[in-house]
């Protein structure tokens, strides 16, 4: 037998995909609601018989409040209830709440068993102005900031209510959504035992998790490619790491390393091209870039010191990574055309598992100070460090692809949890697991 059917024979065994399910990752809100700028959502009016399908609403109001950056009204406080578009708003009613923009929107039936779902954004700051003025009447109504109408099957209804809330937040705050997003995840299980290590995926909010991969073994260091169709990870099911990419979609999967010692923190290149990589196989561990076209490997740093932790910069130039030349880990950036290296973390005991923001300001990382591992930012420009988190054992951060939101690894009542901070550090949350402990996430590109 070929290594290829070997593969395939030993991913038949390990790869077990669930169904999807509901939310396996419960978000916990701990602080920052007071700080959010309020808004609305109103309830969907449903133009048909019988109940309504499913309240894209409730989708849209929760997707805005673990944002950070809006606080929903409660239900409770809203004027109005049966709205199915800004025609039907009472708008002094609504601009009285306080809220700067409400959500209000329609499901009716359509053919083939599908539903024509419409909504408006409608910006009450603006609207104040238009009741305000009593010139004349109001020709065009362009406190309408947003508003769209699209037929969709009922299973797509929660994929649509994110999409909804991707064009709020883009409209309300000039930054891009990034609610249409997955992440990967790894879960450790002992009442799944043998296969109690998992590989998962699921919505950013929990929902519609998937089990991509389960082994006896340890897995770790989940990476997207840029085009969220793929996950490198490490895997130690052969007793010893071994670098994989898998295919979400086919279930397809790939050894691409498997040297002798070290093979870990697989990271995609911006334009997917490349993995970067950690390998000890020359004695030192060093970082490695390989070519995955035709596996060509180019060894990237060269120190008797470990190097390890690689990561992209944005515009693909250079890599930040963690290394141990200075005395004790601290984060420096290699520039891939001359080689040349600097430093940029000095605060704090340590610095390790850097990553640059979307935007390439700042940088992304675990601090250590007196002890405490926790998620900081520095500013590039400056070296100005922030440290974002108070909680406990805090590591392995990724960066939503807007740059809004970190969601690290944590530990909580004696487990590991994802929780997830702001990029400002005033929006925290907490996503434990029902079962068993979660770890190394990793958020994908947009989808």
């Amino acid at each position: 037998m070929n290594v290829k059917s070997c593969l395939a024979a030993l991913a038949a065994i390990l790869m077990m995909s669930s169904a999807p399910t509901r939310a396996a990752l419960e978000i916990v809100i701990t602080e920052g609601v007071n700080a959010a700028r309020p808004v609305a959502v109103a309830p969907f009016r449903w133009l048909g018989d019988g109940p309504i399908p499913n309240q894209i609403a409730d989708v849209v109001s929760s997707d805005l409040s673990r944002s950070g950056s809006f606080s929903p009204l409660a239900l409770s406080a809203l004027p109005q209830r049966n709205v199915g578009g800004e025609a039907d708003l009472d708008l002094p009613a609504w601009i009285a709440t306080g809220a700067e923009a409400v959500v209000v929107g329609s499901i009716r039936p359509a053919a083939d068993q599908r539903f024509e779902v419409s909504f408006e954004l409608v910006d009450l700051l603006r609207a104040q102005a238009s009741v305000e003025d009593t010139s004349g009447p109001v020709i065009k109504k362009d406190h309408i900031i947003e508003g769209r109408t699209t037929v969709i099957p009922q299973a797509q209804f929660r994929r649509f209510g994110h999409r909804i809330s991707d064009l709020v937040y883009e409209a309300l705050t000039g930054n891009k959504g990034a609610f249409l997003t997955k992440i990967a995840y790894v879960t450790v299980d002992e009442q799944a035992a043998p296969f109690k290590f998992q590989l998962r995926v699921a919505d950013y909010d929990g929902y519609n998790e998937t089990v991509l991969l389960r082994s006896r073994e340890p897995l770790m260091s989940p990476s997207w490619s840029p085009d969220g169709k793929k996950l490198a990870y490490v895997s130690f099911e052969n007793r010893r790491s071994e670098i994989y990419i898998q295919d979400l979609y086919t279930q397809q999967r790939e050894r691409i390393t498997d040297f002798a010692g070290i093979n870990g923190s697989p990271v995609w290149s911006p334009d997917g091209k490349k993995l970067a990589m950690t390998l000890s196989k020359d004695g030192s561990t060093e970082i490695y870039i390989m070519e995955l076209a035709t596996r060509q490997l180019e060894r990237i740093t060269n120190h008797y010191a470990i190097d390890t932790e690689p990561s992209w910069a944005p515009d693909g130039q250079s890599l930040v990574f963690t290394s141990e030349r200075g005395g004790r880990p601290q984060i420096y950036q290699i520039m891939l055309d001359s080689k040349r290296i600097k430093r940029l973390t000095f605060q704090g005991e340590w610095n390790l598992g850097g990553s640059i923001t979307p935007d390439g300001k700042h940088l992304v990382m675990v601090n250590r100070t007196n002890g405490q591992y926790n998620i900081a930012r520095m500013e590039l420009s400056s070296g100005h460090i922030d440290v974002l988190t108070e909680t406990y054992l805090d590591e392995s951060p990724s960066v939503a692809p807007n740059g809004s939101m970190i969601i690290y690894s944590t530990s909580h009542n004696g487990r590991q949890v994802l929780a997830a901070v702001s990029m400002d550090g005033r929006f925290k949350a907490r996503l434990p697991m029902q079962v068993g402990s979660v770890k190394a996430p990793a958020w994908s590109p947009f989808l």
